[in-house]
């Protein structure tokens, strides 16, 4: 009998099994079930394919493919499978990398032929026939020479250029009929899986990354398990389309972003202004409620305050090239903590001073390369409605369940209900103590677990400073964006000697916590474009309300209405214009405005107007007092 070898079951049970006995047969034993979910194995913490054979002692899990890794693994499998139609379909194309990613993959090609949407077709008619031949996925390992010399023959540069910068002497190539591709795995048992996909778009993608390097073609794809997934994915995808924020924007009149000023930086027009200076003033009020003390500082600063910082050394490459002013070198500012540290040191404080909270809705600058600029959601100048808060290590753990709580109080103001939230814990390279690294990290853990919302811990994924959670907000098309932060810090008081009075009359550093409950303005105003589709609730939009009249007799009682209106604060348009009632309904309702107060002659004798919401729903006729009545209480609601 040969060697056997010891498999921990994930039940925890162990069995012992002929060496080279494959993942498949394990799981098999396990749980015959399983084999219809799973669609690989992890074992001793890698991944390997279920046709695996395994020559040691193994602790395995099987792999769902409704899992997030399973997705990946199911992703990536359709995406050779779509690189084998590609060269199937057009002969003289090479294949260069084709990973999977968040919701799908990719794969870049060089051809000299430029592939066109029409193409897209062609290439999925082609999977499908690849899919419905249930193609056996196959793992060969070759030498690097076996490698280098098995591509060469084929053509494939791209795969030459890569294997020779593999360090290990072995690499794995996977094959289905025909088609042969340089990958690590893990992928499918076969094509037939793959029961849902659909390719989405073409781009132009640099080799590697590197502008100087060339430009290749990006076929864009999806897969999904079902295909209800799928089709409610391209729904989703749509939607997207839709709701995009830079469309919208454009067509409300909101803002605009030209060259003529400047990639990456924003111009607010009035009615986007109008939006904008309404989470201002809420996030002002909301903060002086919260015991913050709101400060301004100035848009430059001495390059030498951003040396000791440590910005200086560590972003140099998204700070902006130093100005000269009388002789000495002055930069636009990319953060604003080293100015609120400023204002803390102007005087001498006592422990009996802290907790300390500065808010700043500072605009700052960070260089980003064009290619990843996009609308508000990434620019070069933005404002972050910034918070630094000094406290002693005693009030750590009751400052952090604050900053949460009015986080999550800020992000519901917004209609935002659902979030991914984050710990990230001590990285590998970091600054301070252990122990106030275990400190800081408890204290966020714990103000997490008070508010009984579920959380994940990154390990290791702090930053260098300090422990930090992320919030990321989910928007009605369930997708996530990263806005609130709060963060813990031992650097910068320690690089700028931040200190105050203790009780026993020596100096003692406070900690310093870096906060953002929206993040930026820009970009979080570009996710309420979205999130609401450019229809935003009563208290934030642009204009509440406009009166539209039916005849030109009505004139004067529409202009009474405005009056009363404006006099109590709405915001209110009047359309008087010798146009037909159907036209001023349906121009409103292309401006999402909330409230269509129609007037006629009906109206004007009852002195009463009959409000139409944007949904097309018609109140019933109301006094201007009771509209009035009805737009303060839902205004106050947040609604």
């Amino acid at each position: 009998m040969g060697s056997l070898i010891k498999i921990i079951f994930p039940d925890g049970k162990e069995r012992e099994y002929p060496a080279d006995v494959t993942a498949r047969d394990i799981i098999k034993e396990f749980d015959k079930g399983l084999l219809k979910t799973s669609v690989a194995a992890e074992v001793n913490g890698r991944y390997v394919d279920l046709s695996s054979p395994l020559h040691e002692d193994s602790v395995i899990k099987p792999i769902a493919v409704d899992s997030k890794e399973g997705l990946e693994i199911y992703r990536h499998s359709a995406s050779h499978v779509m690189a084998q139609a590609v060269k199937e379909l057009f002969g003289d194309v090479k294949v260069a990398i084709g990973p999977a990613i968040e919701d799908g993959f990719y794969y870049d090609f060089d051809s000299s032929r430029p592939f066109i949407p029409e193409d897209l077709e062609k290439i999925e008619k082609r999977m499908q026939e690849i899919v419905k031949k249930d193609i056996r996925i196959e793992r060969r390992d070759l030498s690097k020479k076996e490698a280098l010399e098995f591509f060469g023959s084929m053509g494939e540069s791209y795969k030459q250029e890569l294997i020779n910068e593999i360090p290990e002497d072995k690499v794995s190539v996977y094959k289905q009929d025909g088609f042969a591709d340089l990958c690590r795995g893990s992928h499918l048992p076969s094509t037939g899986w793959i029961k849902a996909f659909k390719l989405t778009s073409i781009a132009g993608a640099y080799w590697r990354g590197n502008e100087k390097n060339k430009m290749l073609q990006r076929i864009y794809g999806t897969a999904f398990p079902t295909k209800k997934e799928l089709d409610d994915y391209l729904y989703r995808i749509e939607e997207a389309k839709k709701r995009d924020h830079r469309k919208l924007g454009k067509e409300l009149d909101l803002f605009s972003i030209n060259d003529d000023v400047g990639a990456g930086l924003v111009c607010w027009h009035p009615s986007g202004a109008i939006v904008r200076g309404i989470i201002e003033d809420f996030w002002k009020k909301e903060h002086y409620k919260h015991g913050y003390q709101i400060i301004y500082t100035p848009h430059i600063a001495k390059v030498d305050l951003w040396k000791t910082s440590g910005h200086w050394d560590f972003y140099r490459e998204n700070l902006y090239s130093p100005m000269d002013i009388e002789g000495q070198d002055f930069i636009v500012k990319p953060m604003n903590c080293p100015f609120h540290i400023q204002i803390y040191q102007s005087r001498l404080r006592s422990y009996r001073d802290l907790p300390i909270r500065y808010a700043e809705l500072g605009t700052v600058y960070r260089f980003e390369r064009s290619g990843v600029l996009h609308g508000l959601l990434r620019v070069r100048g933005f404002t972050q409605d910034d918070a630094h808060i000094f406290c002693r290590p005693d009030q750590l753990e009751e400052e952090i369940g604050n900053v949460l709580n009015f986080t999550l109080y800020i992000l519901r103001s917004f209609g935002f209900n659902t979030y991914d939230i984050y710990l990230s814990t001590r990285p590998e390279k970091f600054v301070g103590t252990l122990d106030n690294w275990a400190k800081a990290e408890d204290a966020l853990r714990s103000a997490l677990e008070k508010t009984g919302i579920p959380f994940q811990v990154d390990p290791g994924e702090g930053v260098f400073y300090g422990p930090k959670i992320d919030i990321k907000i989910k928007d009605v098309l369930d997708r996530a964006w990263q806005c609130s932060t709060i963060q813990v810090d031992f650097n910068l008081p320690q690089r700028f000697n931040v200190t105050c009075r203790g009780e026993d009359g020596k100096e003692h550093q406070p900690i310093m916590i870096h906060r953002a409950l929206m993040g930026s303005l820009e970009r979080f105003f570009g996710v309420l474009i979205e999130h609401y589709a450019g229809a935003f609730p009563l208290w934030l939009a642009p204009v509440q309300a406009v009166i539209l009249t039916v005849t030109e007799k009505n004139n004067d009682y529409a202009q009474q209405v405005y009056n009363a209106l404006r006099g109590h604060d709405i915001r209110a348009e009047l359309d008087i214009r010798n146009e037909k009632l159907g036209l001023k309904i349906r121009e409103a309702q292309l401006k999402k405005i909330p409230y269509m107060l129609v007037i006629g002659n009906s109206e004007e004798e009852k002195r009463v107007v009959a409000p139409r919401a944007r949904s097309g729903n018609t109140l019933e006729p109301m006094t201007v007092e009771a509209f009035i009545g009805l737009v303060d209480t839902t205004v106050n609601s947040k609604q």
